[in-house]
């Protein structure tokens, strides 16, 4: 399909620069065959019913911003990198500024303005080098001592959509993790899960609504505007992601059971799919996925979304036009717009039905 027709025109001040405090209570715009709804996120168990099944995404941001400089030559300049996907116990794909300063062989020190970690200066040697700003950094670390120095020296990777208009700070550090972070390894966080509370996780289990958790760990490239002009082209980052045998089993039953499967986020949906046989069956998952999902896409597993306002042109708005049809969800953002939702990580939520074909 071509990609412009995923585009509109999002004015800058309906981006959020802070999120929802409590956190339930963000807008929740609801979408069902066509019909627009005004809510919040504390309304959300009254749109479920007993025996339907949430699935949380419950990765952990790691503090994948580093900052340094080039050692061993004449000049060290600065750099910045951002961690985007672990390669094995010591080594990382990152994006780098400025690329131009970095050749295969040279070494980074990171650790800006003398800030070290505990177990001294944390250097990587840049081991190869690609087309378009991203570095394989080979550290001096490796396992636990390699992420101890990372979560001692870095800093939250926020969408720059955020970093470029204020500067990150301690607030971000609680703010840009959800409740159900526990397993290390996302670069950016799975948004939908921000809105969640204690109060709203006992609201819904209140109601008859599982709560069941799976892993994805979200890479930078989910975000990224798609930048060819027609999305046969486009490329998805692989993302490493599990689901256990016991949460395979609860949801194949609640679903013979007549209950729905509900994703909080895209990062849950794209997950799901990609461990869904043919006839909707989930089956345990522990691999990468690059799994695309545009318009015309036969959706296995998922019944309801619940989702941020997502970028012109990504993936991600790619993804709920397949779920809810393109010209429904251009009206919803429109409406959206209008009506002073905030967009993007830190912004609103979309409850999602998925379209009946």
């Amino acid at each position: 399909m071509r990609t412009d027709l995923f585009d509109f025109d999002l004015p800058a001040e309906r981006i959020a620069l802070r999120p929802a405090h409590p956190r339930d209570s963000a807008k929740m715009l609801v979408v069902e065959n066509g019909a627009l709804r005004d809510q919040t996120i504390s309304d959300l168990p009254q749109w479920l019913k007993s025996g339907d099944q949430l699935v949380v995404n419950d990765t952990k941001v790691i503090a994948a911003q580093l900052k340094g400089r080039r050692i061993g030559r004449e000049t060290e300049p600065k750099i910045e990198a951002t961690l985007i996907k672990r390669l094995d116990g010591s080594r990382w794909q990152a994006l780098v500024k400025p690329a131009k300063k970095l050749t295969a062989g040279d070494r980074i020190r990171f650790g800006n303005e003398g800030k070290v970690c505990l177990l001294g200066h944390l250097d990587a040697e840049v081991e190869a080098k690609g087309s378009e700003g991203e570095v394989t950094l080979s550290f001096s670390f490796h396992g636990p001592a390699l992420d101890q120095a990372i979560a001692d020296l870095g800093s939250p990777p926020l969408p720059p959509y955020i970093a470029s208009k204020r500067t990150p700070d301690e607030q971000d550090l609680a703010d840009y993790q959800t409740m159900f972070a526990a397993n290390e390894g996302a670069v950016a966080a799975p948004t939908a899960g921000l809105h969640f509370t204690p109060a709203l996780e006992q609201a819904l289990r209140d109601r008859g609504v599982g709560v069941n958790r799976v892993t994805l760990h979200v890479g930078a490239g989910t975000f990224l505007p798609v930048k060819v002009d027609d999305t046969e082209g486009h490329k998805m980052h692989a993302e490493w992601g599990t689901i256990s045998a016991e949460t395979a089993e609860r949801l194949n039953s609640a679903r013979k059971d007549g209950g729905r499967i509900v994703a909080v986020g895209t990062t849950s949906l794209r997950l799901l799919e990609s461990a869904a046989r043919e006839d909707g069956t989930i089956q345990p998952f522990a691999a990468e996925t690059s799994i695309f999902i545009t318009p015309g896409y036969r959706f296995r597993a998922v019944d309801i979304l619940v989702t941020n306002f997502h970028l012109p042109k990504s993936t991600l708005f790619m993804l709920v036009s397949a779920f809810s049809g393109l010209e429904t969800m251009k009206q919803a953002y429109a409406h959206a717009i209008a009506n002073g939702y905030r967009f993007y990580s830190y912004g609103d939520a979309c409850l999602l039905f998925r379209a009946v074909l």
